[in-house]
Protein backbone atom coordinates (compact mmCIF):
# COMPACT_ATOMS: atom_id res chain seq x y z
CA UNK A 1 0.00 0.00 0.00
CA UNK A 2 1.20 3.49 -0.85
CA UNK A 3 2.42 5.74 1.97
CA UNK A 4 1.71 8.89 -0.06
CA UNK A 5 -0.50 11.58 1.48
CA UNK A 6 -3.42 13.20 -0.33
CA UNK A 7 -3.28 16.97 0.14
CA UNK A 8 -6.45 19.04 0.11
CA UNK A 9 -9.69 19.79 1.97
CA UNK A 10 -11.92 17.00 3.25
CA UNK A 11 -14.92 16.06 1.12
CA UNK A 12 -17.15 13.78 3.24
CA UNK A 13 -20.03 13.83 0.73
CA UNK A 14 -17.93 12.75 -2.25
CA UNK A 15 -20.04 10.77 -4.76
CA UNK A 16 -19.14 7.15 -4.17
CA UNK A 17 -20.02 3.58 -5.08
CA UNK A 18 -18.10 0.51 -4.02
CA UNK A 19 -16.93 -1.96 -6.64
CA UNK A 20 -19.54 -4.36 -7.87
CA UNK A 21 -19.06 -8.01 -6.93
CA UNK A 22 -16.36 -9.62 -9.05
CA UNK A 23 -14.87 -6.34 -10.30
CA UNK A 24 -11.09 -6.11 -9.94
CA UNK A 25 -10.45 -2.95 -11.98
CA UNK A 26 -8.37 -0.14 -10.45
CA UNK A 27 -10.95 2.32 -11.77
CA UNK A 28 -14.57 1.18 -11.89
CA UNK A 29 -17.66 2.75 -13.43
CA UNK A 30 -20.76 4.04 -11.69
CA UNK A 31 -23.74 1.71 -12.00
CA UNK A 32 -25.79 4.85 -12.70
CA UNK A 33 -23.88 5.81 -15.86
CA UNK A 34 -24.46 7.88 -17.80
CA UNK A 35 -25.28 10.32 -15.01
CA UNK A 36 -26.02 13.30 -17.31
CA UNK A 37 -27.70 12.99 -20.68
CA UNK A 38 -28.98 15.51 -23.23
CA UNK A 39 -32.33 15.62 -21.40
CA UNK A 40 -30.79 17.84 -18.70
CA UNK A 41 -30.89 20.94 -20.94
CA UNK A 42 -33.60 21.97 -23.42
CA UNK A 43 -32.42 21.85 -27.05
CA UNK A 44 -29.26 19.94 -26.11
CA UNK A 45 -27.78 17.49 -28.57
CA UNK A 46 -25.20 16.29 -26.02
CA UNK A 47 -23.69 17.12 -22.62
CA UNK A 48 -20.18 15.80 -22.06
CA UNK A 49 -16.53 16.62 -21.23
CA UNK A 50 -17.64 18.73 -18.26
CA UNK A 51 -15.96 19.89 -15.04
CA UNK A 52 -17.21 19.48 -11.45
CA UNK A 53 -15.97 21.01 -8.16
CA UNK A 54 -17.14 21.08 -4.52
CA UNK A 55 -19.24 24.18 -3.81
CA UNK A 56 -21.01 25.32 -0.62
CA UNK A 57 -21.61 21.86 0.79
CA UNK A 58 -22.66 20.49 -2.58
CA UNK A 59 -21.20 20.67 -6.07
CA UNK A 60 -21.08 23.03 -9.04
CA UNK A 61 -19.98 22.50 -12.59
CA UNK A 62 -19.33 23.94 -16.02
CA UNK A 63 -20.79 21.78 -18.75
CA UNK A 64 -20.13 21.38 -22.43
CA UNK A 65 -23.56 21.46 -24.04
CA UNK A 66 -23.74 21.20 -27.81
CA UNK A 67 -27.19 22.30 -28.97
CA UNK A 68 -29.26 20.92 -31.83
CA UNK A 69 -27.68 23.45 -34.18
CA UNK A 70 -24.39 21.82 -33.04
CA UNK A 71 -23.07 25.03 -31.50
CA UNK A 72 -20.45 24.22 -28.83
CA UNK A 73 -21.35 26.13 -25.67
CA UNK A 74 -20.71 26.28 -21.91
CA UNK A 75 -23.43 26.04 -19.26
CA UNK A 76 -23.34 26.23 -15.45
CA UNK A 77 -25.07 23.84 -13.05
CA UNK A 78 -25.34 22.80 -9.41
CA UNK A 79 -25.99 19.60 -7.52
CA UNK A 80 -26.46 18.50 -3.92
CA UNK A 81 -24.91 15.07 -4.40
CA UNK A 82 -22.81 15.25 -7.59
CA UNK A 83 -25.20 12.86 -9.32
CA UNK A 84 -28.48 14.72 -9.91
CA UNK A 85 -27.88 18.04 -11.63
CA UNK A 86 -29.78 21.24 -12.31
CA UNK A 87 -28.16 22.89 -15.31
CA UNK A 88 -29.12 26.37 -16.51
CA UNK A 89 -31.28 26.65 -19.61
CA UNK A 90 -29.01 29.25 -21.26
CA UNK A 91 -25.30 29.33 -21.92
CA UNK A 92 -22.88 31.28 -19.76
CA UNK A 93 -22.56 34.95 -20.72
CA UNK A 94 -19.04 36.01 -19.75
CA UNK A 95 -18.34 39.62 -18.79
CA UNK A 96 -15.21 40.79 -20.57
CA UNK A 97 -13.49 44.18 -20.68
CA UNK A 98 -12.23 43.55 -24.22
CA UNK A 99 -14.97 43.15 -26.82
CA UNK A 100 -12.67 41.30 -29.20
CA UNK A 101 -11.70 38.63 -26.69
CA UNK A 102 -15.23 38.51 -25.29
CA UNK A 103 -16.82 37.91 -28.71
CA UNK A 104 -18.04 34.35 -28.20
CA UNK A 105 -17.48 32.03 -31.15
CA UNK A 106 -17.49 28.64 -29.45
CA UNK A 107 -16.39 27.04 -26.21
CA UNK A 108 -15.91 23.42 -25.23
CA UNK A 109 -14.23 20.92 -22.88
CA UNK A 110 -14.02 23.11 -19.77
CA UNK A 111 -12.00 22.54 -16.61
CA UNK A 112 -12.66 24.24 -13.26
CA UNK A 113 -10.06 24.84 -10.56
CA UNK A 114 -10.38 26.46 -7.12
CA UNK A 115 -7.28 28.64 -6.87
CA UNK A 116 -6.64 31.11 -4.04
CA UNK A 117 -9.93 33.02 -3.85
CA UNK A 118 -12.02 32.02 -6.87
CA UNK A 119 -12.99 29.30 -9.29
CA UNK A 120 -10.95 29.59 -12.48
CA UNK A 121 -12.39 28.16 -15.68
CA UNK A 122 -10.30 27.12 -18.66
CA UNK A 123 -11.78 25.87 -21.90
CA UNK A 124 -11.12 25.48 -25.60
CA UNK A 125 -12.08 28.92 -26.87
CA UNK A 126 -12.64 29.98 -30.45
CA UNK A 127 -10.34 32.87 -31.43
CA UNK A 128 -9.15 32.42 -35.01
CA UNK A 129 -8.89 28.76 -34.16
CA UNK A 130 -8.96 26.81 -30.91
CA UNK A 131 -7.00 28.24 -27.98
CA UNK A 132 -7.20 28.28 -24.18
CA UNK A 133 -9.86 30.61 -22.81
CA UNK A 134 -9.52 31.72 -19.18
CA UNK A 135 -12.23 33.08 -16.90
CA UNK A 136 -13.41 32.93 -13.32
CA UNK A 137 -16.42 33.04 -11.04
CA UNK A 138 -17.06 33.36 -7.34
CA UNK A 139 -20.62 32.04 -7.26
CA UNK A 140 -21.35 30.20 -10.54
CA UNK A 141 -23.84 32.94 -11.36
CA UNK A 142 -21.63 35.74 -12.68
CA UNK A 143 -18.68 34.89 -14.91
CA UNK A 144 -15.71 36.98 -15.99
CA UNK A 145 -13.48 36.35 -19.00
CA UNK A 146 -9.78 37.19 -19.08
CA UNK A 147 -7.23 37.16 -21.87
CA UNK A 148 -6.74 33.88 -23.71
CA UNK A 149 -3.71 32.08 -22.30
CA UNK A 150 -2.04 31.21 -25.61
CA UNK A 151 -2.09 31.83 -29.31
CA UNK A 152 -4.07 29.40 -31.43
CA UNK A 153 -3.74 26.49 -31.71
CA UNK A 154 -4.08 24.84 -28.35
CA UNK A 155 -6.39 22.59 -26.35
CA UNK A 156 -6.72 20.91 -22.95
CA UNK A 157 -5.62 23.83 -20.78
CA UNK A 158 -5.55 22.57 -17.18
CA UNK A 159 -4.51 24.73 -14.21
CA UNK A 160 -2.67 23.50 -11.14
CA UNK A 161 -4.60 24.18 -7.89
CA UNK A 162 -1.87 26.33 -6.34
CA UNK A 163 1.07 28.45 -7.42
CA UNK A 164 4.31 26.60 -8.07
CA UNK A 165 7.47 28.48 -7.14
CA UNK A 166 5.38 31.65 -6.88
CA UNK A 167 3.78 31.35 -10.34
CA UNK A 168 0.43 30.20 -11.68
CA UNK A 169 0.91 26.97 -13.64
CA UNK A 170 -0.93 25.28 -16.49
CA UNK A 171 -0.69 22.19 -18.67
CA UNK A 172 -1.79 22.37 -22.31
CA UNK A 173 -1.63 20.50 -25.60
CA UNK A 174 -0.48 22.61 -28.61
CA UNK A 175 -2.31 21.49 -31.73
CA UNK A 176 -3.30 22.73 -35.20
CA UNK A 177 -6.35 23.94 -37.11
CA UNK A 178 -8.04 20.57 -37.45
CA UNK A 179 -8.78 17.51 -35.35
CA UNK A 180 -5.12 17.12 -34.51
CA UNK A 181 -3.51 13.78 -35.24
CA UNK A 182 -0.58 14.58 -32.94
CA UNK A 183 -0.04 16.15 -29.54
CA UNK A 184 2.30 16.42 -26.55
CA UNK A 185 1.59 17.85 -23.09
CA UNK A 186 3.48 21.03 -22.15
CA UNK A 187 3.83 23.03 -18.92
CA UNK A 188 3.63 26.84 -18.76
CA UNK A 189 3.64 29.39 -15.96
CA UNK A 190 2.48 32.95 -15.39
CA UNK A 191 2.98 35.71 -12.80
CA UNK A 192 -0.52 37.13 -13.31
CA UNK A 193 -2.71 34.58 -15.17
CA UNK A 194 -2.34 36.73 -18.31
CA UNK A 195 1.27 36.50 -19.51
CA UNK A 196 2.36 32.90 -19.99
CA UNK A 197 5.86 31.58 -20.58
CA UNK A 198 8.59 29.29 -19.21
CA UNK A 199 7.20 26.56 -21.46
CA UNK A 200 8.51 23.07 -20.71
CA UNK A 201 7.82 19.73 -22.37
CA UNK A 202 6.12 17.21 -20.08
CA UNK A 203 5.47 14.08 -22.12
CA UNK A 204 4.76 12.72 -25.60
CA UNK A 205 2.69 9.90 -27.11
CA UNK A 206 4.50 6.61 -26.69
CA UNK A 207 2.54 3.81 -28.36
CA UNK A 208 -0.48 1.61 -27.88
CA UNK A 209 -3.54 3.35 -26.40
CA UNK A 210 -1.59 6.64 -26.20
CA UNK A 211 0.21 6.45 -29.54
CA UNK A 212 -1.39 9.35 -31.44
CA UNK A 213 -1.81 12.16 -28.91
CA UNK A 214 -2.26 12.82 -25.22
CA UNK A 215 -3.82 15.60 -23.14
CA UNK A 216 -4.21 16.58 -19.49
CA UNK A 217 -7.53 15.69 -17.90
CA UNK A 218 -8.74 16.88 -14.46
CA UNK A 219 -6.96 19.45 -12.30
CA UNK A 220 -3.80 17.71 -10.99
CA UNK A 221 -4.15 16.29 -7.48
CA UNK A 222 -1.43 17.22 -5.00
CA UNK A 223 0.15 14.38 -3.04
CA UNK A 224 3.24 14.07 -0.85
CA UNK A 225 4.90 12.07 -3.66
CA UNK A 226 4.09 14.39 -6.57
CA UNK A 227 1.21 15.66 -8.69
CA UNK A 228 -1.25 12.94 -9.66
CA UNK A 229 -2.27 13.65 -13.25
CA UNK A 230 -5.09 11.75 -14.93
CA UNK A 231 -4.76 12.19 -18.69
CA UNK A 232 -6.30 10.93 -21.90
CA UNK A 233 -4.50 9.13 -24.68
CA UNK A 234 -5.57 8.44 -28.25
CA UNK A 235 -5.01 5.41 -30.44
CA UNK A 236 -5.61 5.65 -34.20
CA UNK A 237 -7.38 2.44 -35.11
CA UNK A 238 -8.54 1.22 -38.52
CA UNK A 239 -11.93 2.65 -37.55
CA UNK A 240 -10.77 6.04 -36.23
CA UNK A 241 -9.60 7.53 -32.93
CA UNK A 242 -10.05 5.67 -29.62
CA UNK A 243 -9.83 7.78 -26.41
CA UNK A 244 -8.83 6.07 -23.15
CA UNK A 245 -7.25 7.39 -19.97
CA UNK A 246 -4.31 6.65 -17.73
CA UNK A 247 -2.35 8.49 -15.04
CA UNK A 248 1.07 9.87 -14.24
CA UNK A 249 2.93 11.21 -11.23
CA UNK A 250 4.76 14.52 -11.81
CA UNK A 251 7.49 16.13 -9.72
CA UNK A 252 5.96 18.45 -7.13
CA UNK A 253 8.24 21.47 -7.80
CA UNK A 254 9.13 20.76 -11.43
CA UNK A 255 5.91 19.28 -12.87
CA UNK A 256 7.44 18.92 -16.33
CA UNK A 257 9.46 16.02 -14.91
CA UNK A 258 7.56 12.72 -15.04
CA UNK A 259 8.23 10.30 -12.17
CA UNK A 260 5.86 7.49 -13.17
CA UNK A 261 3.43 7.02 -16.05
CA UNK A 262 1.07 4.14 -16.79
CA UNK A 263 1.91 1.88 -19.68
CA UNK A 264 -1.56 0.21 -19.71
CA UNK A 265 -4.69 2.34 -19.70
CA UNK A 266 -6.85 2.64 -16.60
CA UNK A 267 -10.19 2.91 -18.41
CA UNK A 268 -11.04 2.54 -22.08
CA UNK A 269 -14.31 2.62 -24.05
CA UNK A 270 -16.17 -0.63 -23.64
CA UNK A 271 -19.66 0.20 -22.35
CA UNK A 272 -22.40 1.19 -24.81
CA UNK A 273 -22.44 4.84 -23.65
CA UNK A 274 -18.70 5.08 -24.38
CA UNK A 275 -18.79 3.21 -27.68
CA UNK A 276 -22.04 4.52 -29.19
CA UNK A 277 -22.72 8.23 -29.67
CA UNK A 278 -21.75 11.23 -31.76
CA UNK A 279 -18.09 10.18 -31.60
CA UNK A 280 -17.76 6.46 -30.89
CA UNK A 281 -15.10 5.00 -28.61
CA UNK A 282 -14.37 7.93 -26.31
CA UNK A 283 -13.67 8.04 -22.55
CA UNK A 284 -12.46 11.60 -21.85
CA UNK A 285 -11.68 12.58 -18.20
CA UNK A 286 -12.17 16.23 -17.19
CA UNK A 287 -12.75 16.40 -13.41
CA UNK A 288 -11.78 14.55 -10.24
CA UNK A 289 -13.09 14.90 -6.69
CA UNK A 290 -11.18 13.41 -3.76
CA UNK A 291 -11.45 13.04 -0.01
CA UNK A 292 -8.10 12.80 1.83
CA UNK A 293 -9.37 11.05 5.00
CA UNK A 294 -11.08 8.20 3.12
CA UNK A 295 -8.64 8.36 0.16
CA UNK A 296 -11.51 8.08 -2.29
CA UNK A 297 -11.47 9.58 -5.79
CA UNK A 298 -14.42 10.19 -8.13
CA UNK A 299 -13.64 10.90 -11.79
CA UNK A 300 -16.05 12.57 -14.23
CA UNK A 301 -15.57 11.78 -17.89
CA UNK A 302 -17.28 12.22 -21.22
CA UNK A 303 -18.67 9.17 -23.02
CA UNK A 304 -18.72 9.02 -26.83
CA UNK A 305 -18.86 12.85 -26.98
CA UNK A 306 -22.50 12.54 -25.95
CA UNK A 307 -23.00 11.97 -22.21
CA UNK A 308 -21.29 12.59 -18.86
CA UNK A 309 -20.17 9.59 -16.81
CA UNK A 310 -18.62 8.85 -13.44
CA UNK A 311 -15.97 6.39 -12.25
CA UNK A 312 -14.23 5.69 -8.94
CA UNK A 313 -10.82 4.77 -7.56
CA UNK A 314 -9.06 4.25 -4.24
CA UNK A 315 -6.00 6.45 -3.96
CA UNK A 316 -3.60 3.83 -2.63
CA UNK A 317 -4.55 1.29 -5.27
CA UNK A 318 -4.19 3.90 -8.00
CA UNK A 319 -0.75 5.06 -6.87
CA UNK A 320 0.46 1.48 -6.53
CA UNK A 321 -0.84 0.65 -10.01
CA UNK A 322 0.93 3.65 -11.55
CA UNK A 323 4.24 2.69 -9.92
CA UNK A 324 3.99 -1.01 -10.73
CA UNK A 325 2.93 -0.46 -14.35
CA UNK A 326 5.08 2.53 -15.32
CA UNK A 327 6.75 3.04 -18.67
Amino acid sequence: MSNAKLIGPVLPNIPWEERSHGCDEVIWRSARNPIITRDAVPDANSIFNSAIVPFKGGFAGIFRCDNTARDMQLYAGKSKDGIKWEIGSKRIQFRCEDDEIGNFVYGYDPRVCWLEDRYYITWCNGYYGPTIGVGYTYDFKTFYQMENAFLPYNRNGVLFPRKINGKFAMLSRPSDTGHTSFGDIFYSESPDMIHWGHHRHVMSPVGGWQATKIGAGPTPIETSKGWLLIYHGVLTSCNGFVYSFGAALLDIEKPWKVIYRTRPYLLNPREYYECVGDVPNVAFPTAALYDPPTRRIAIYYGGADTVTCLAFAKFDELIDFIKENSL
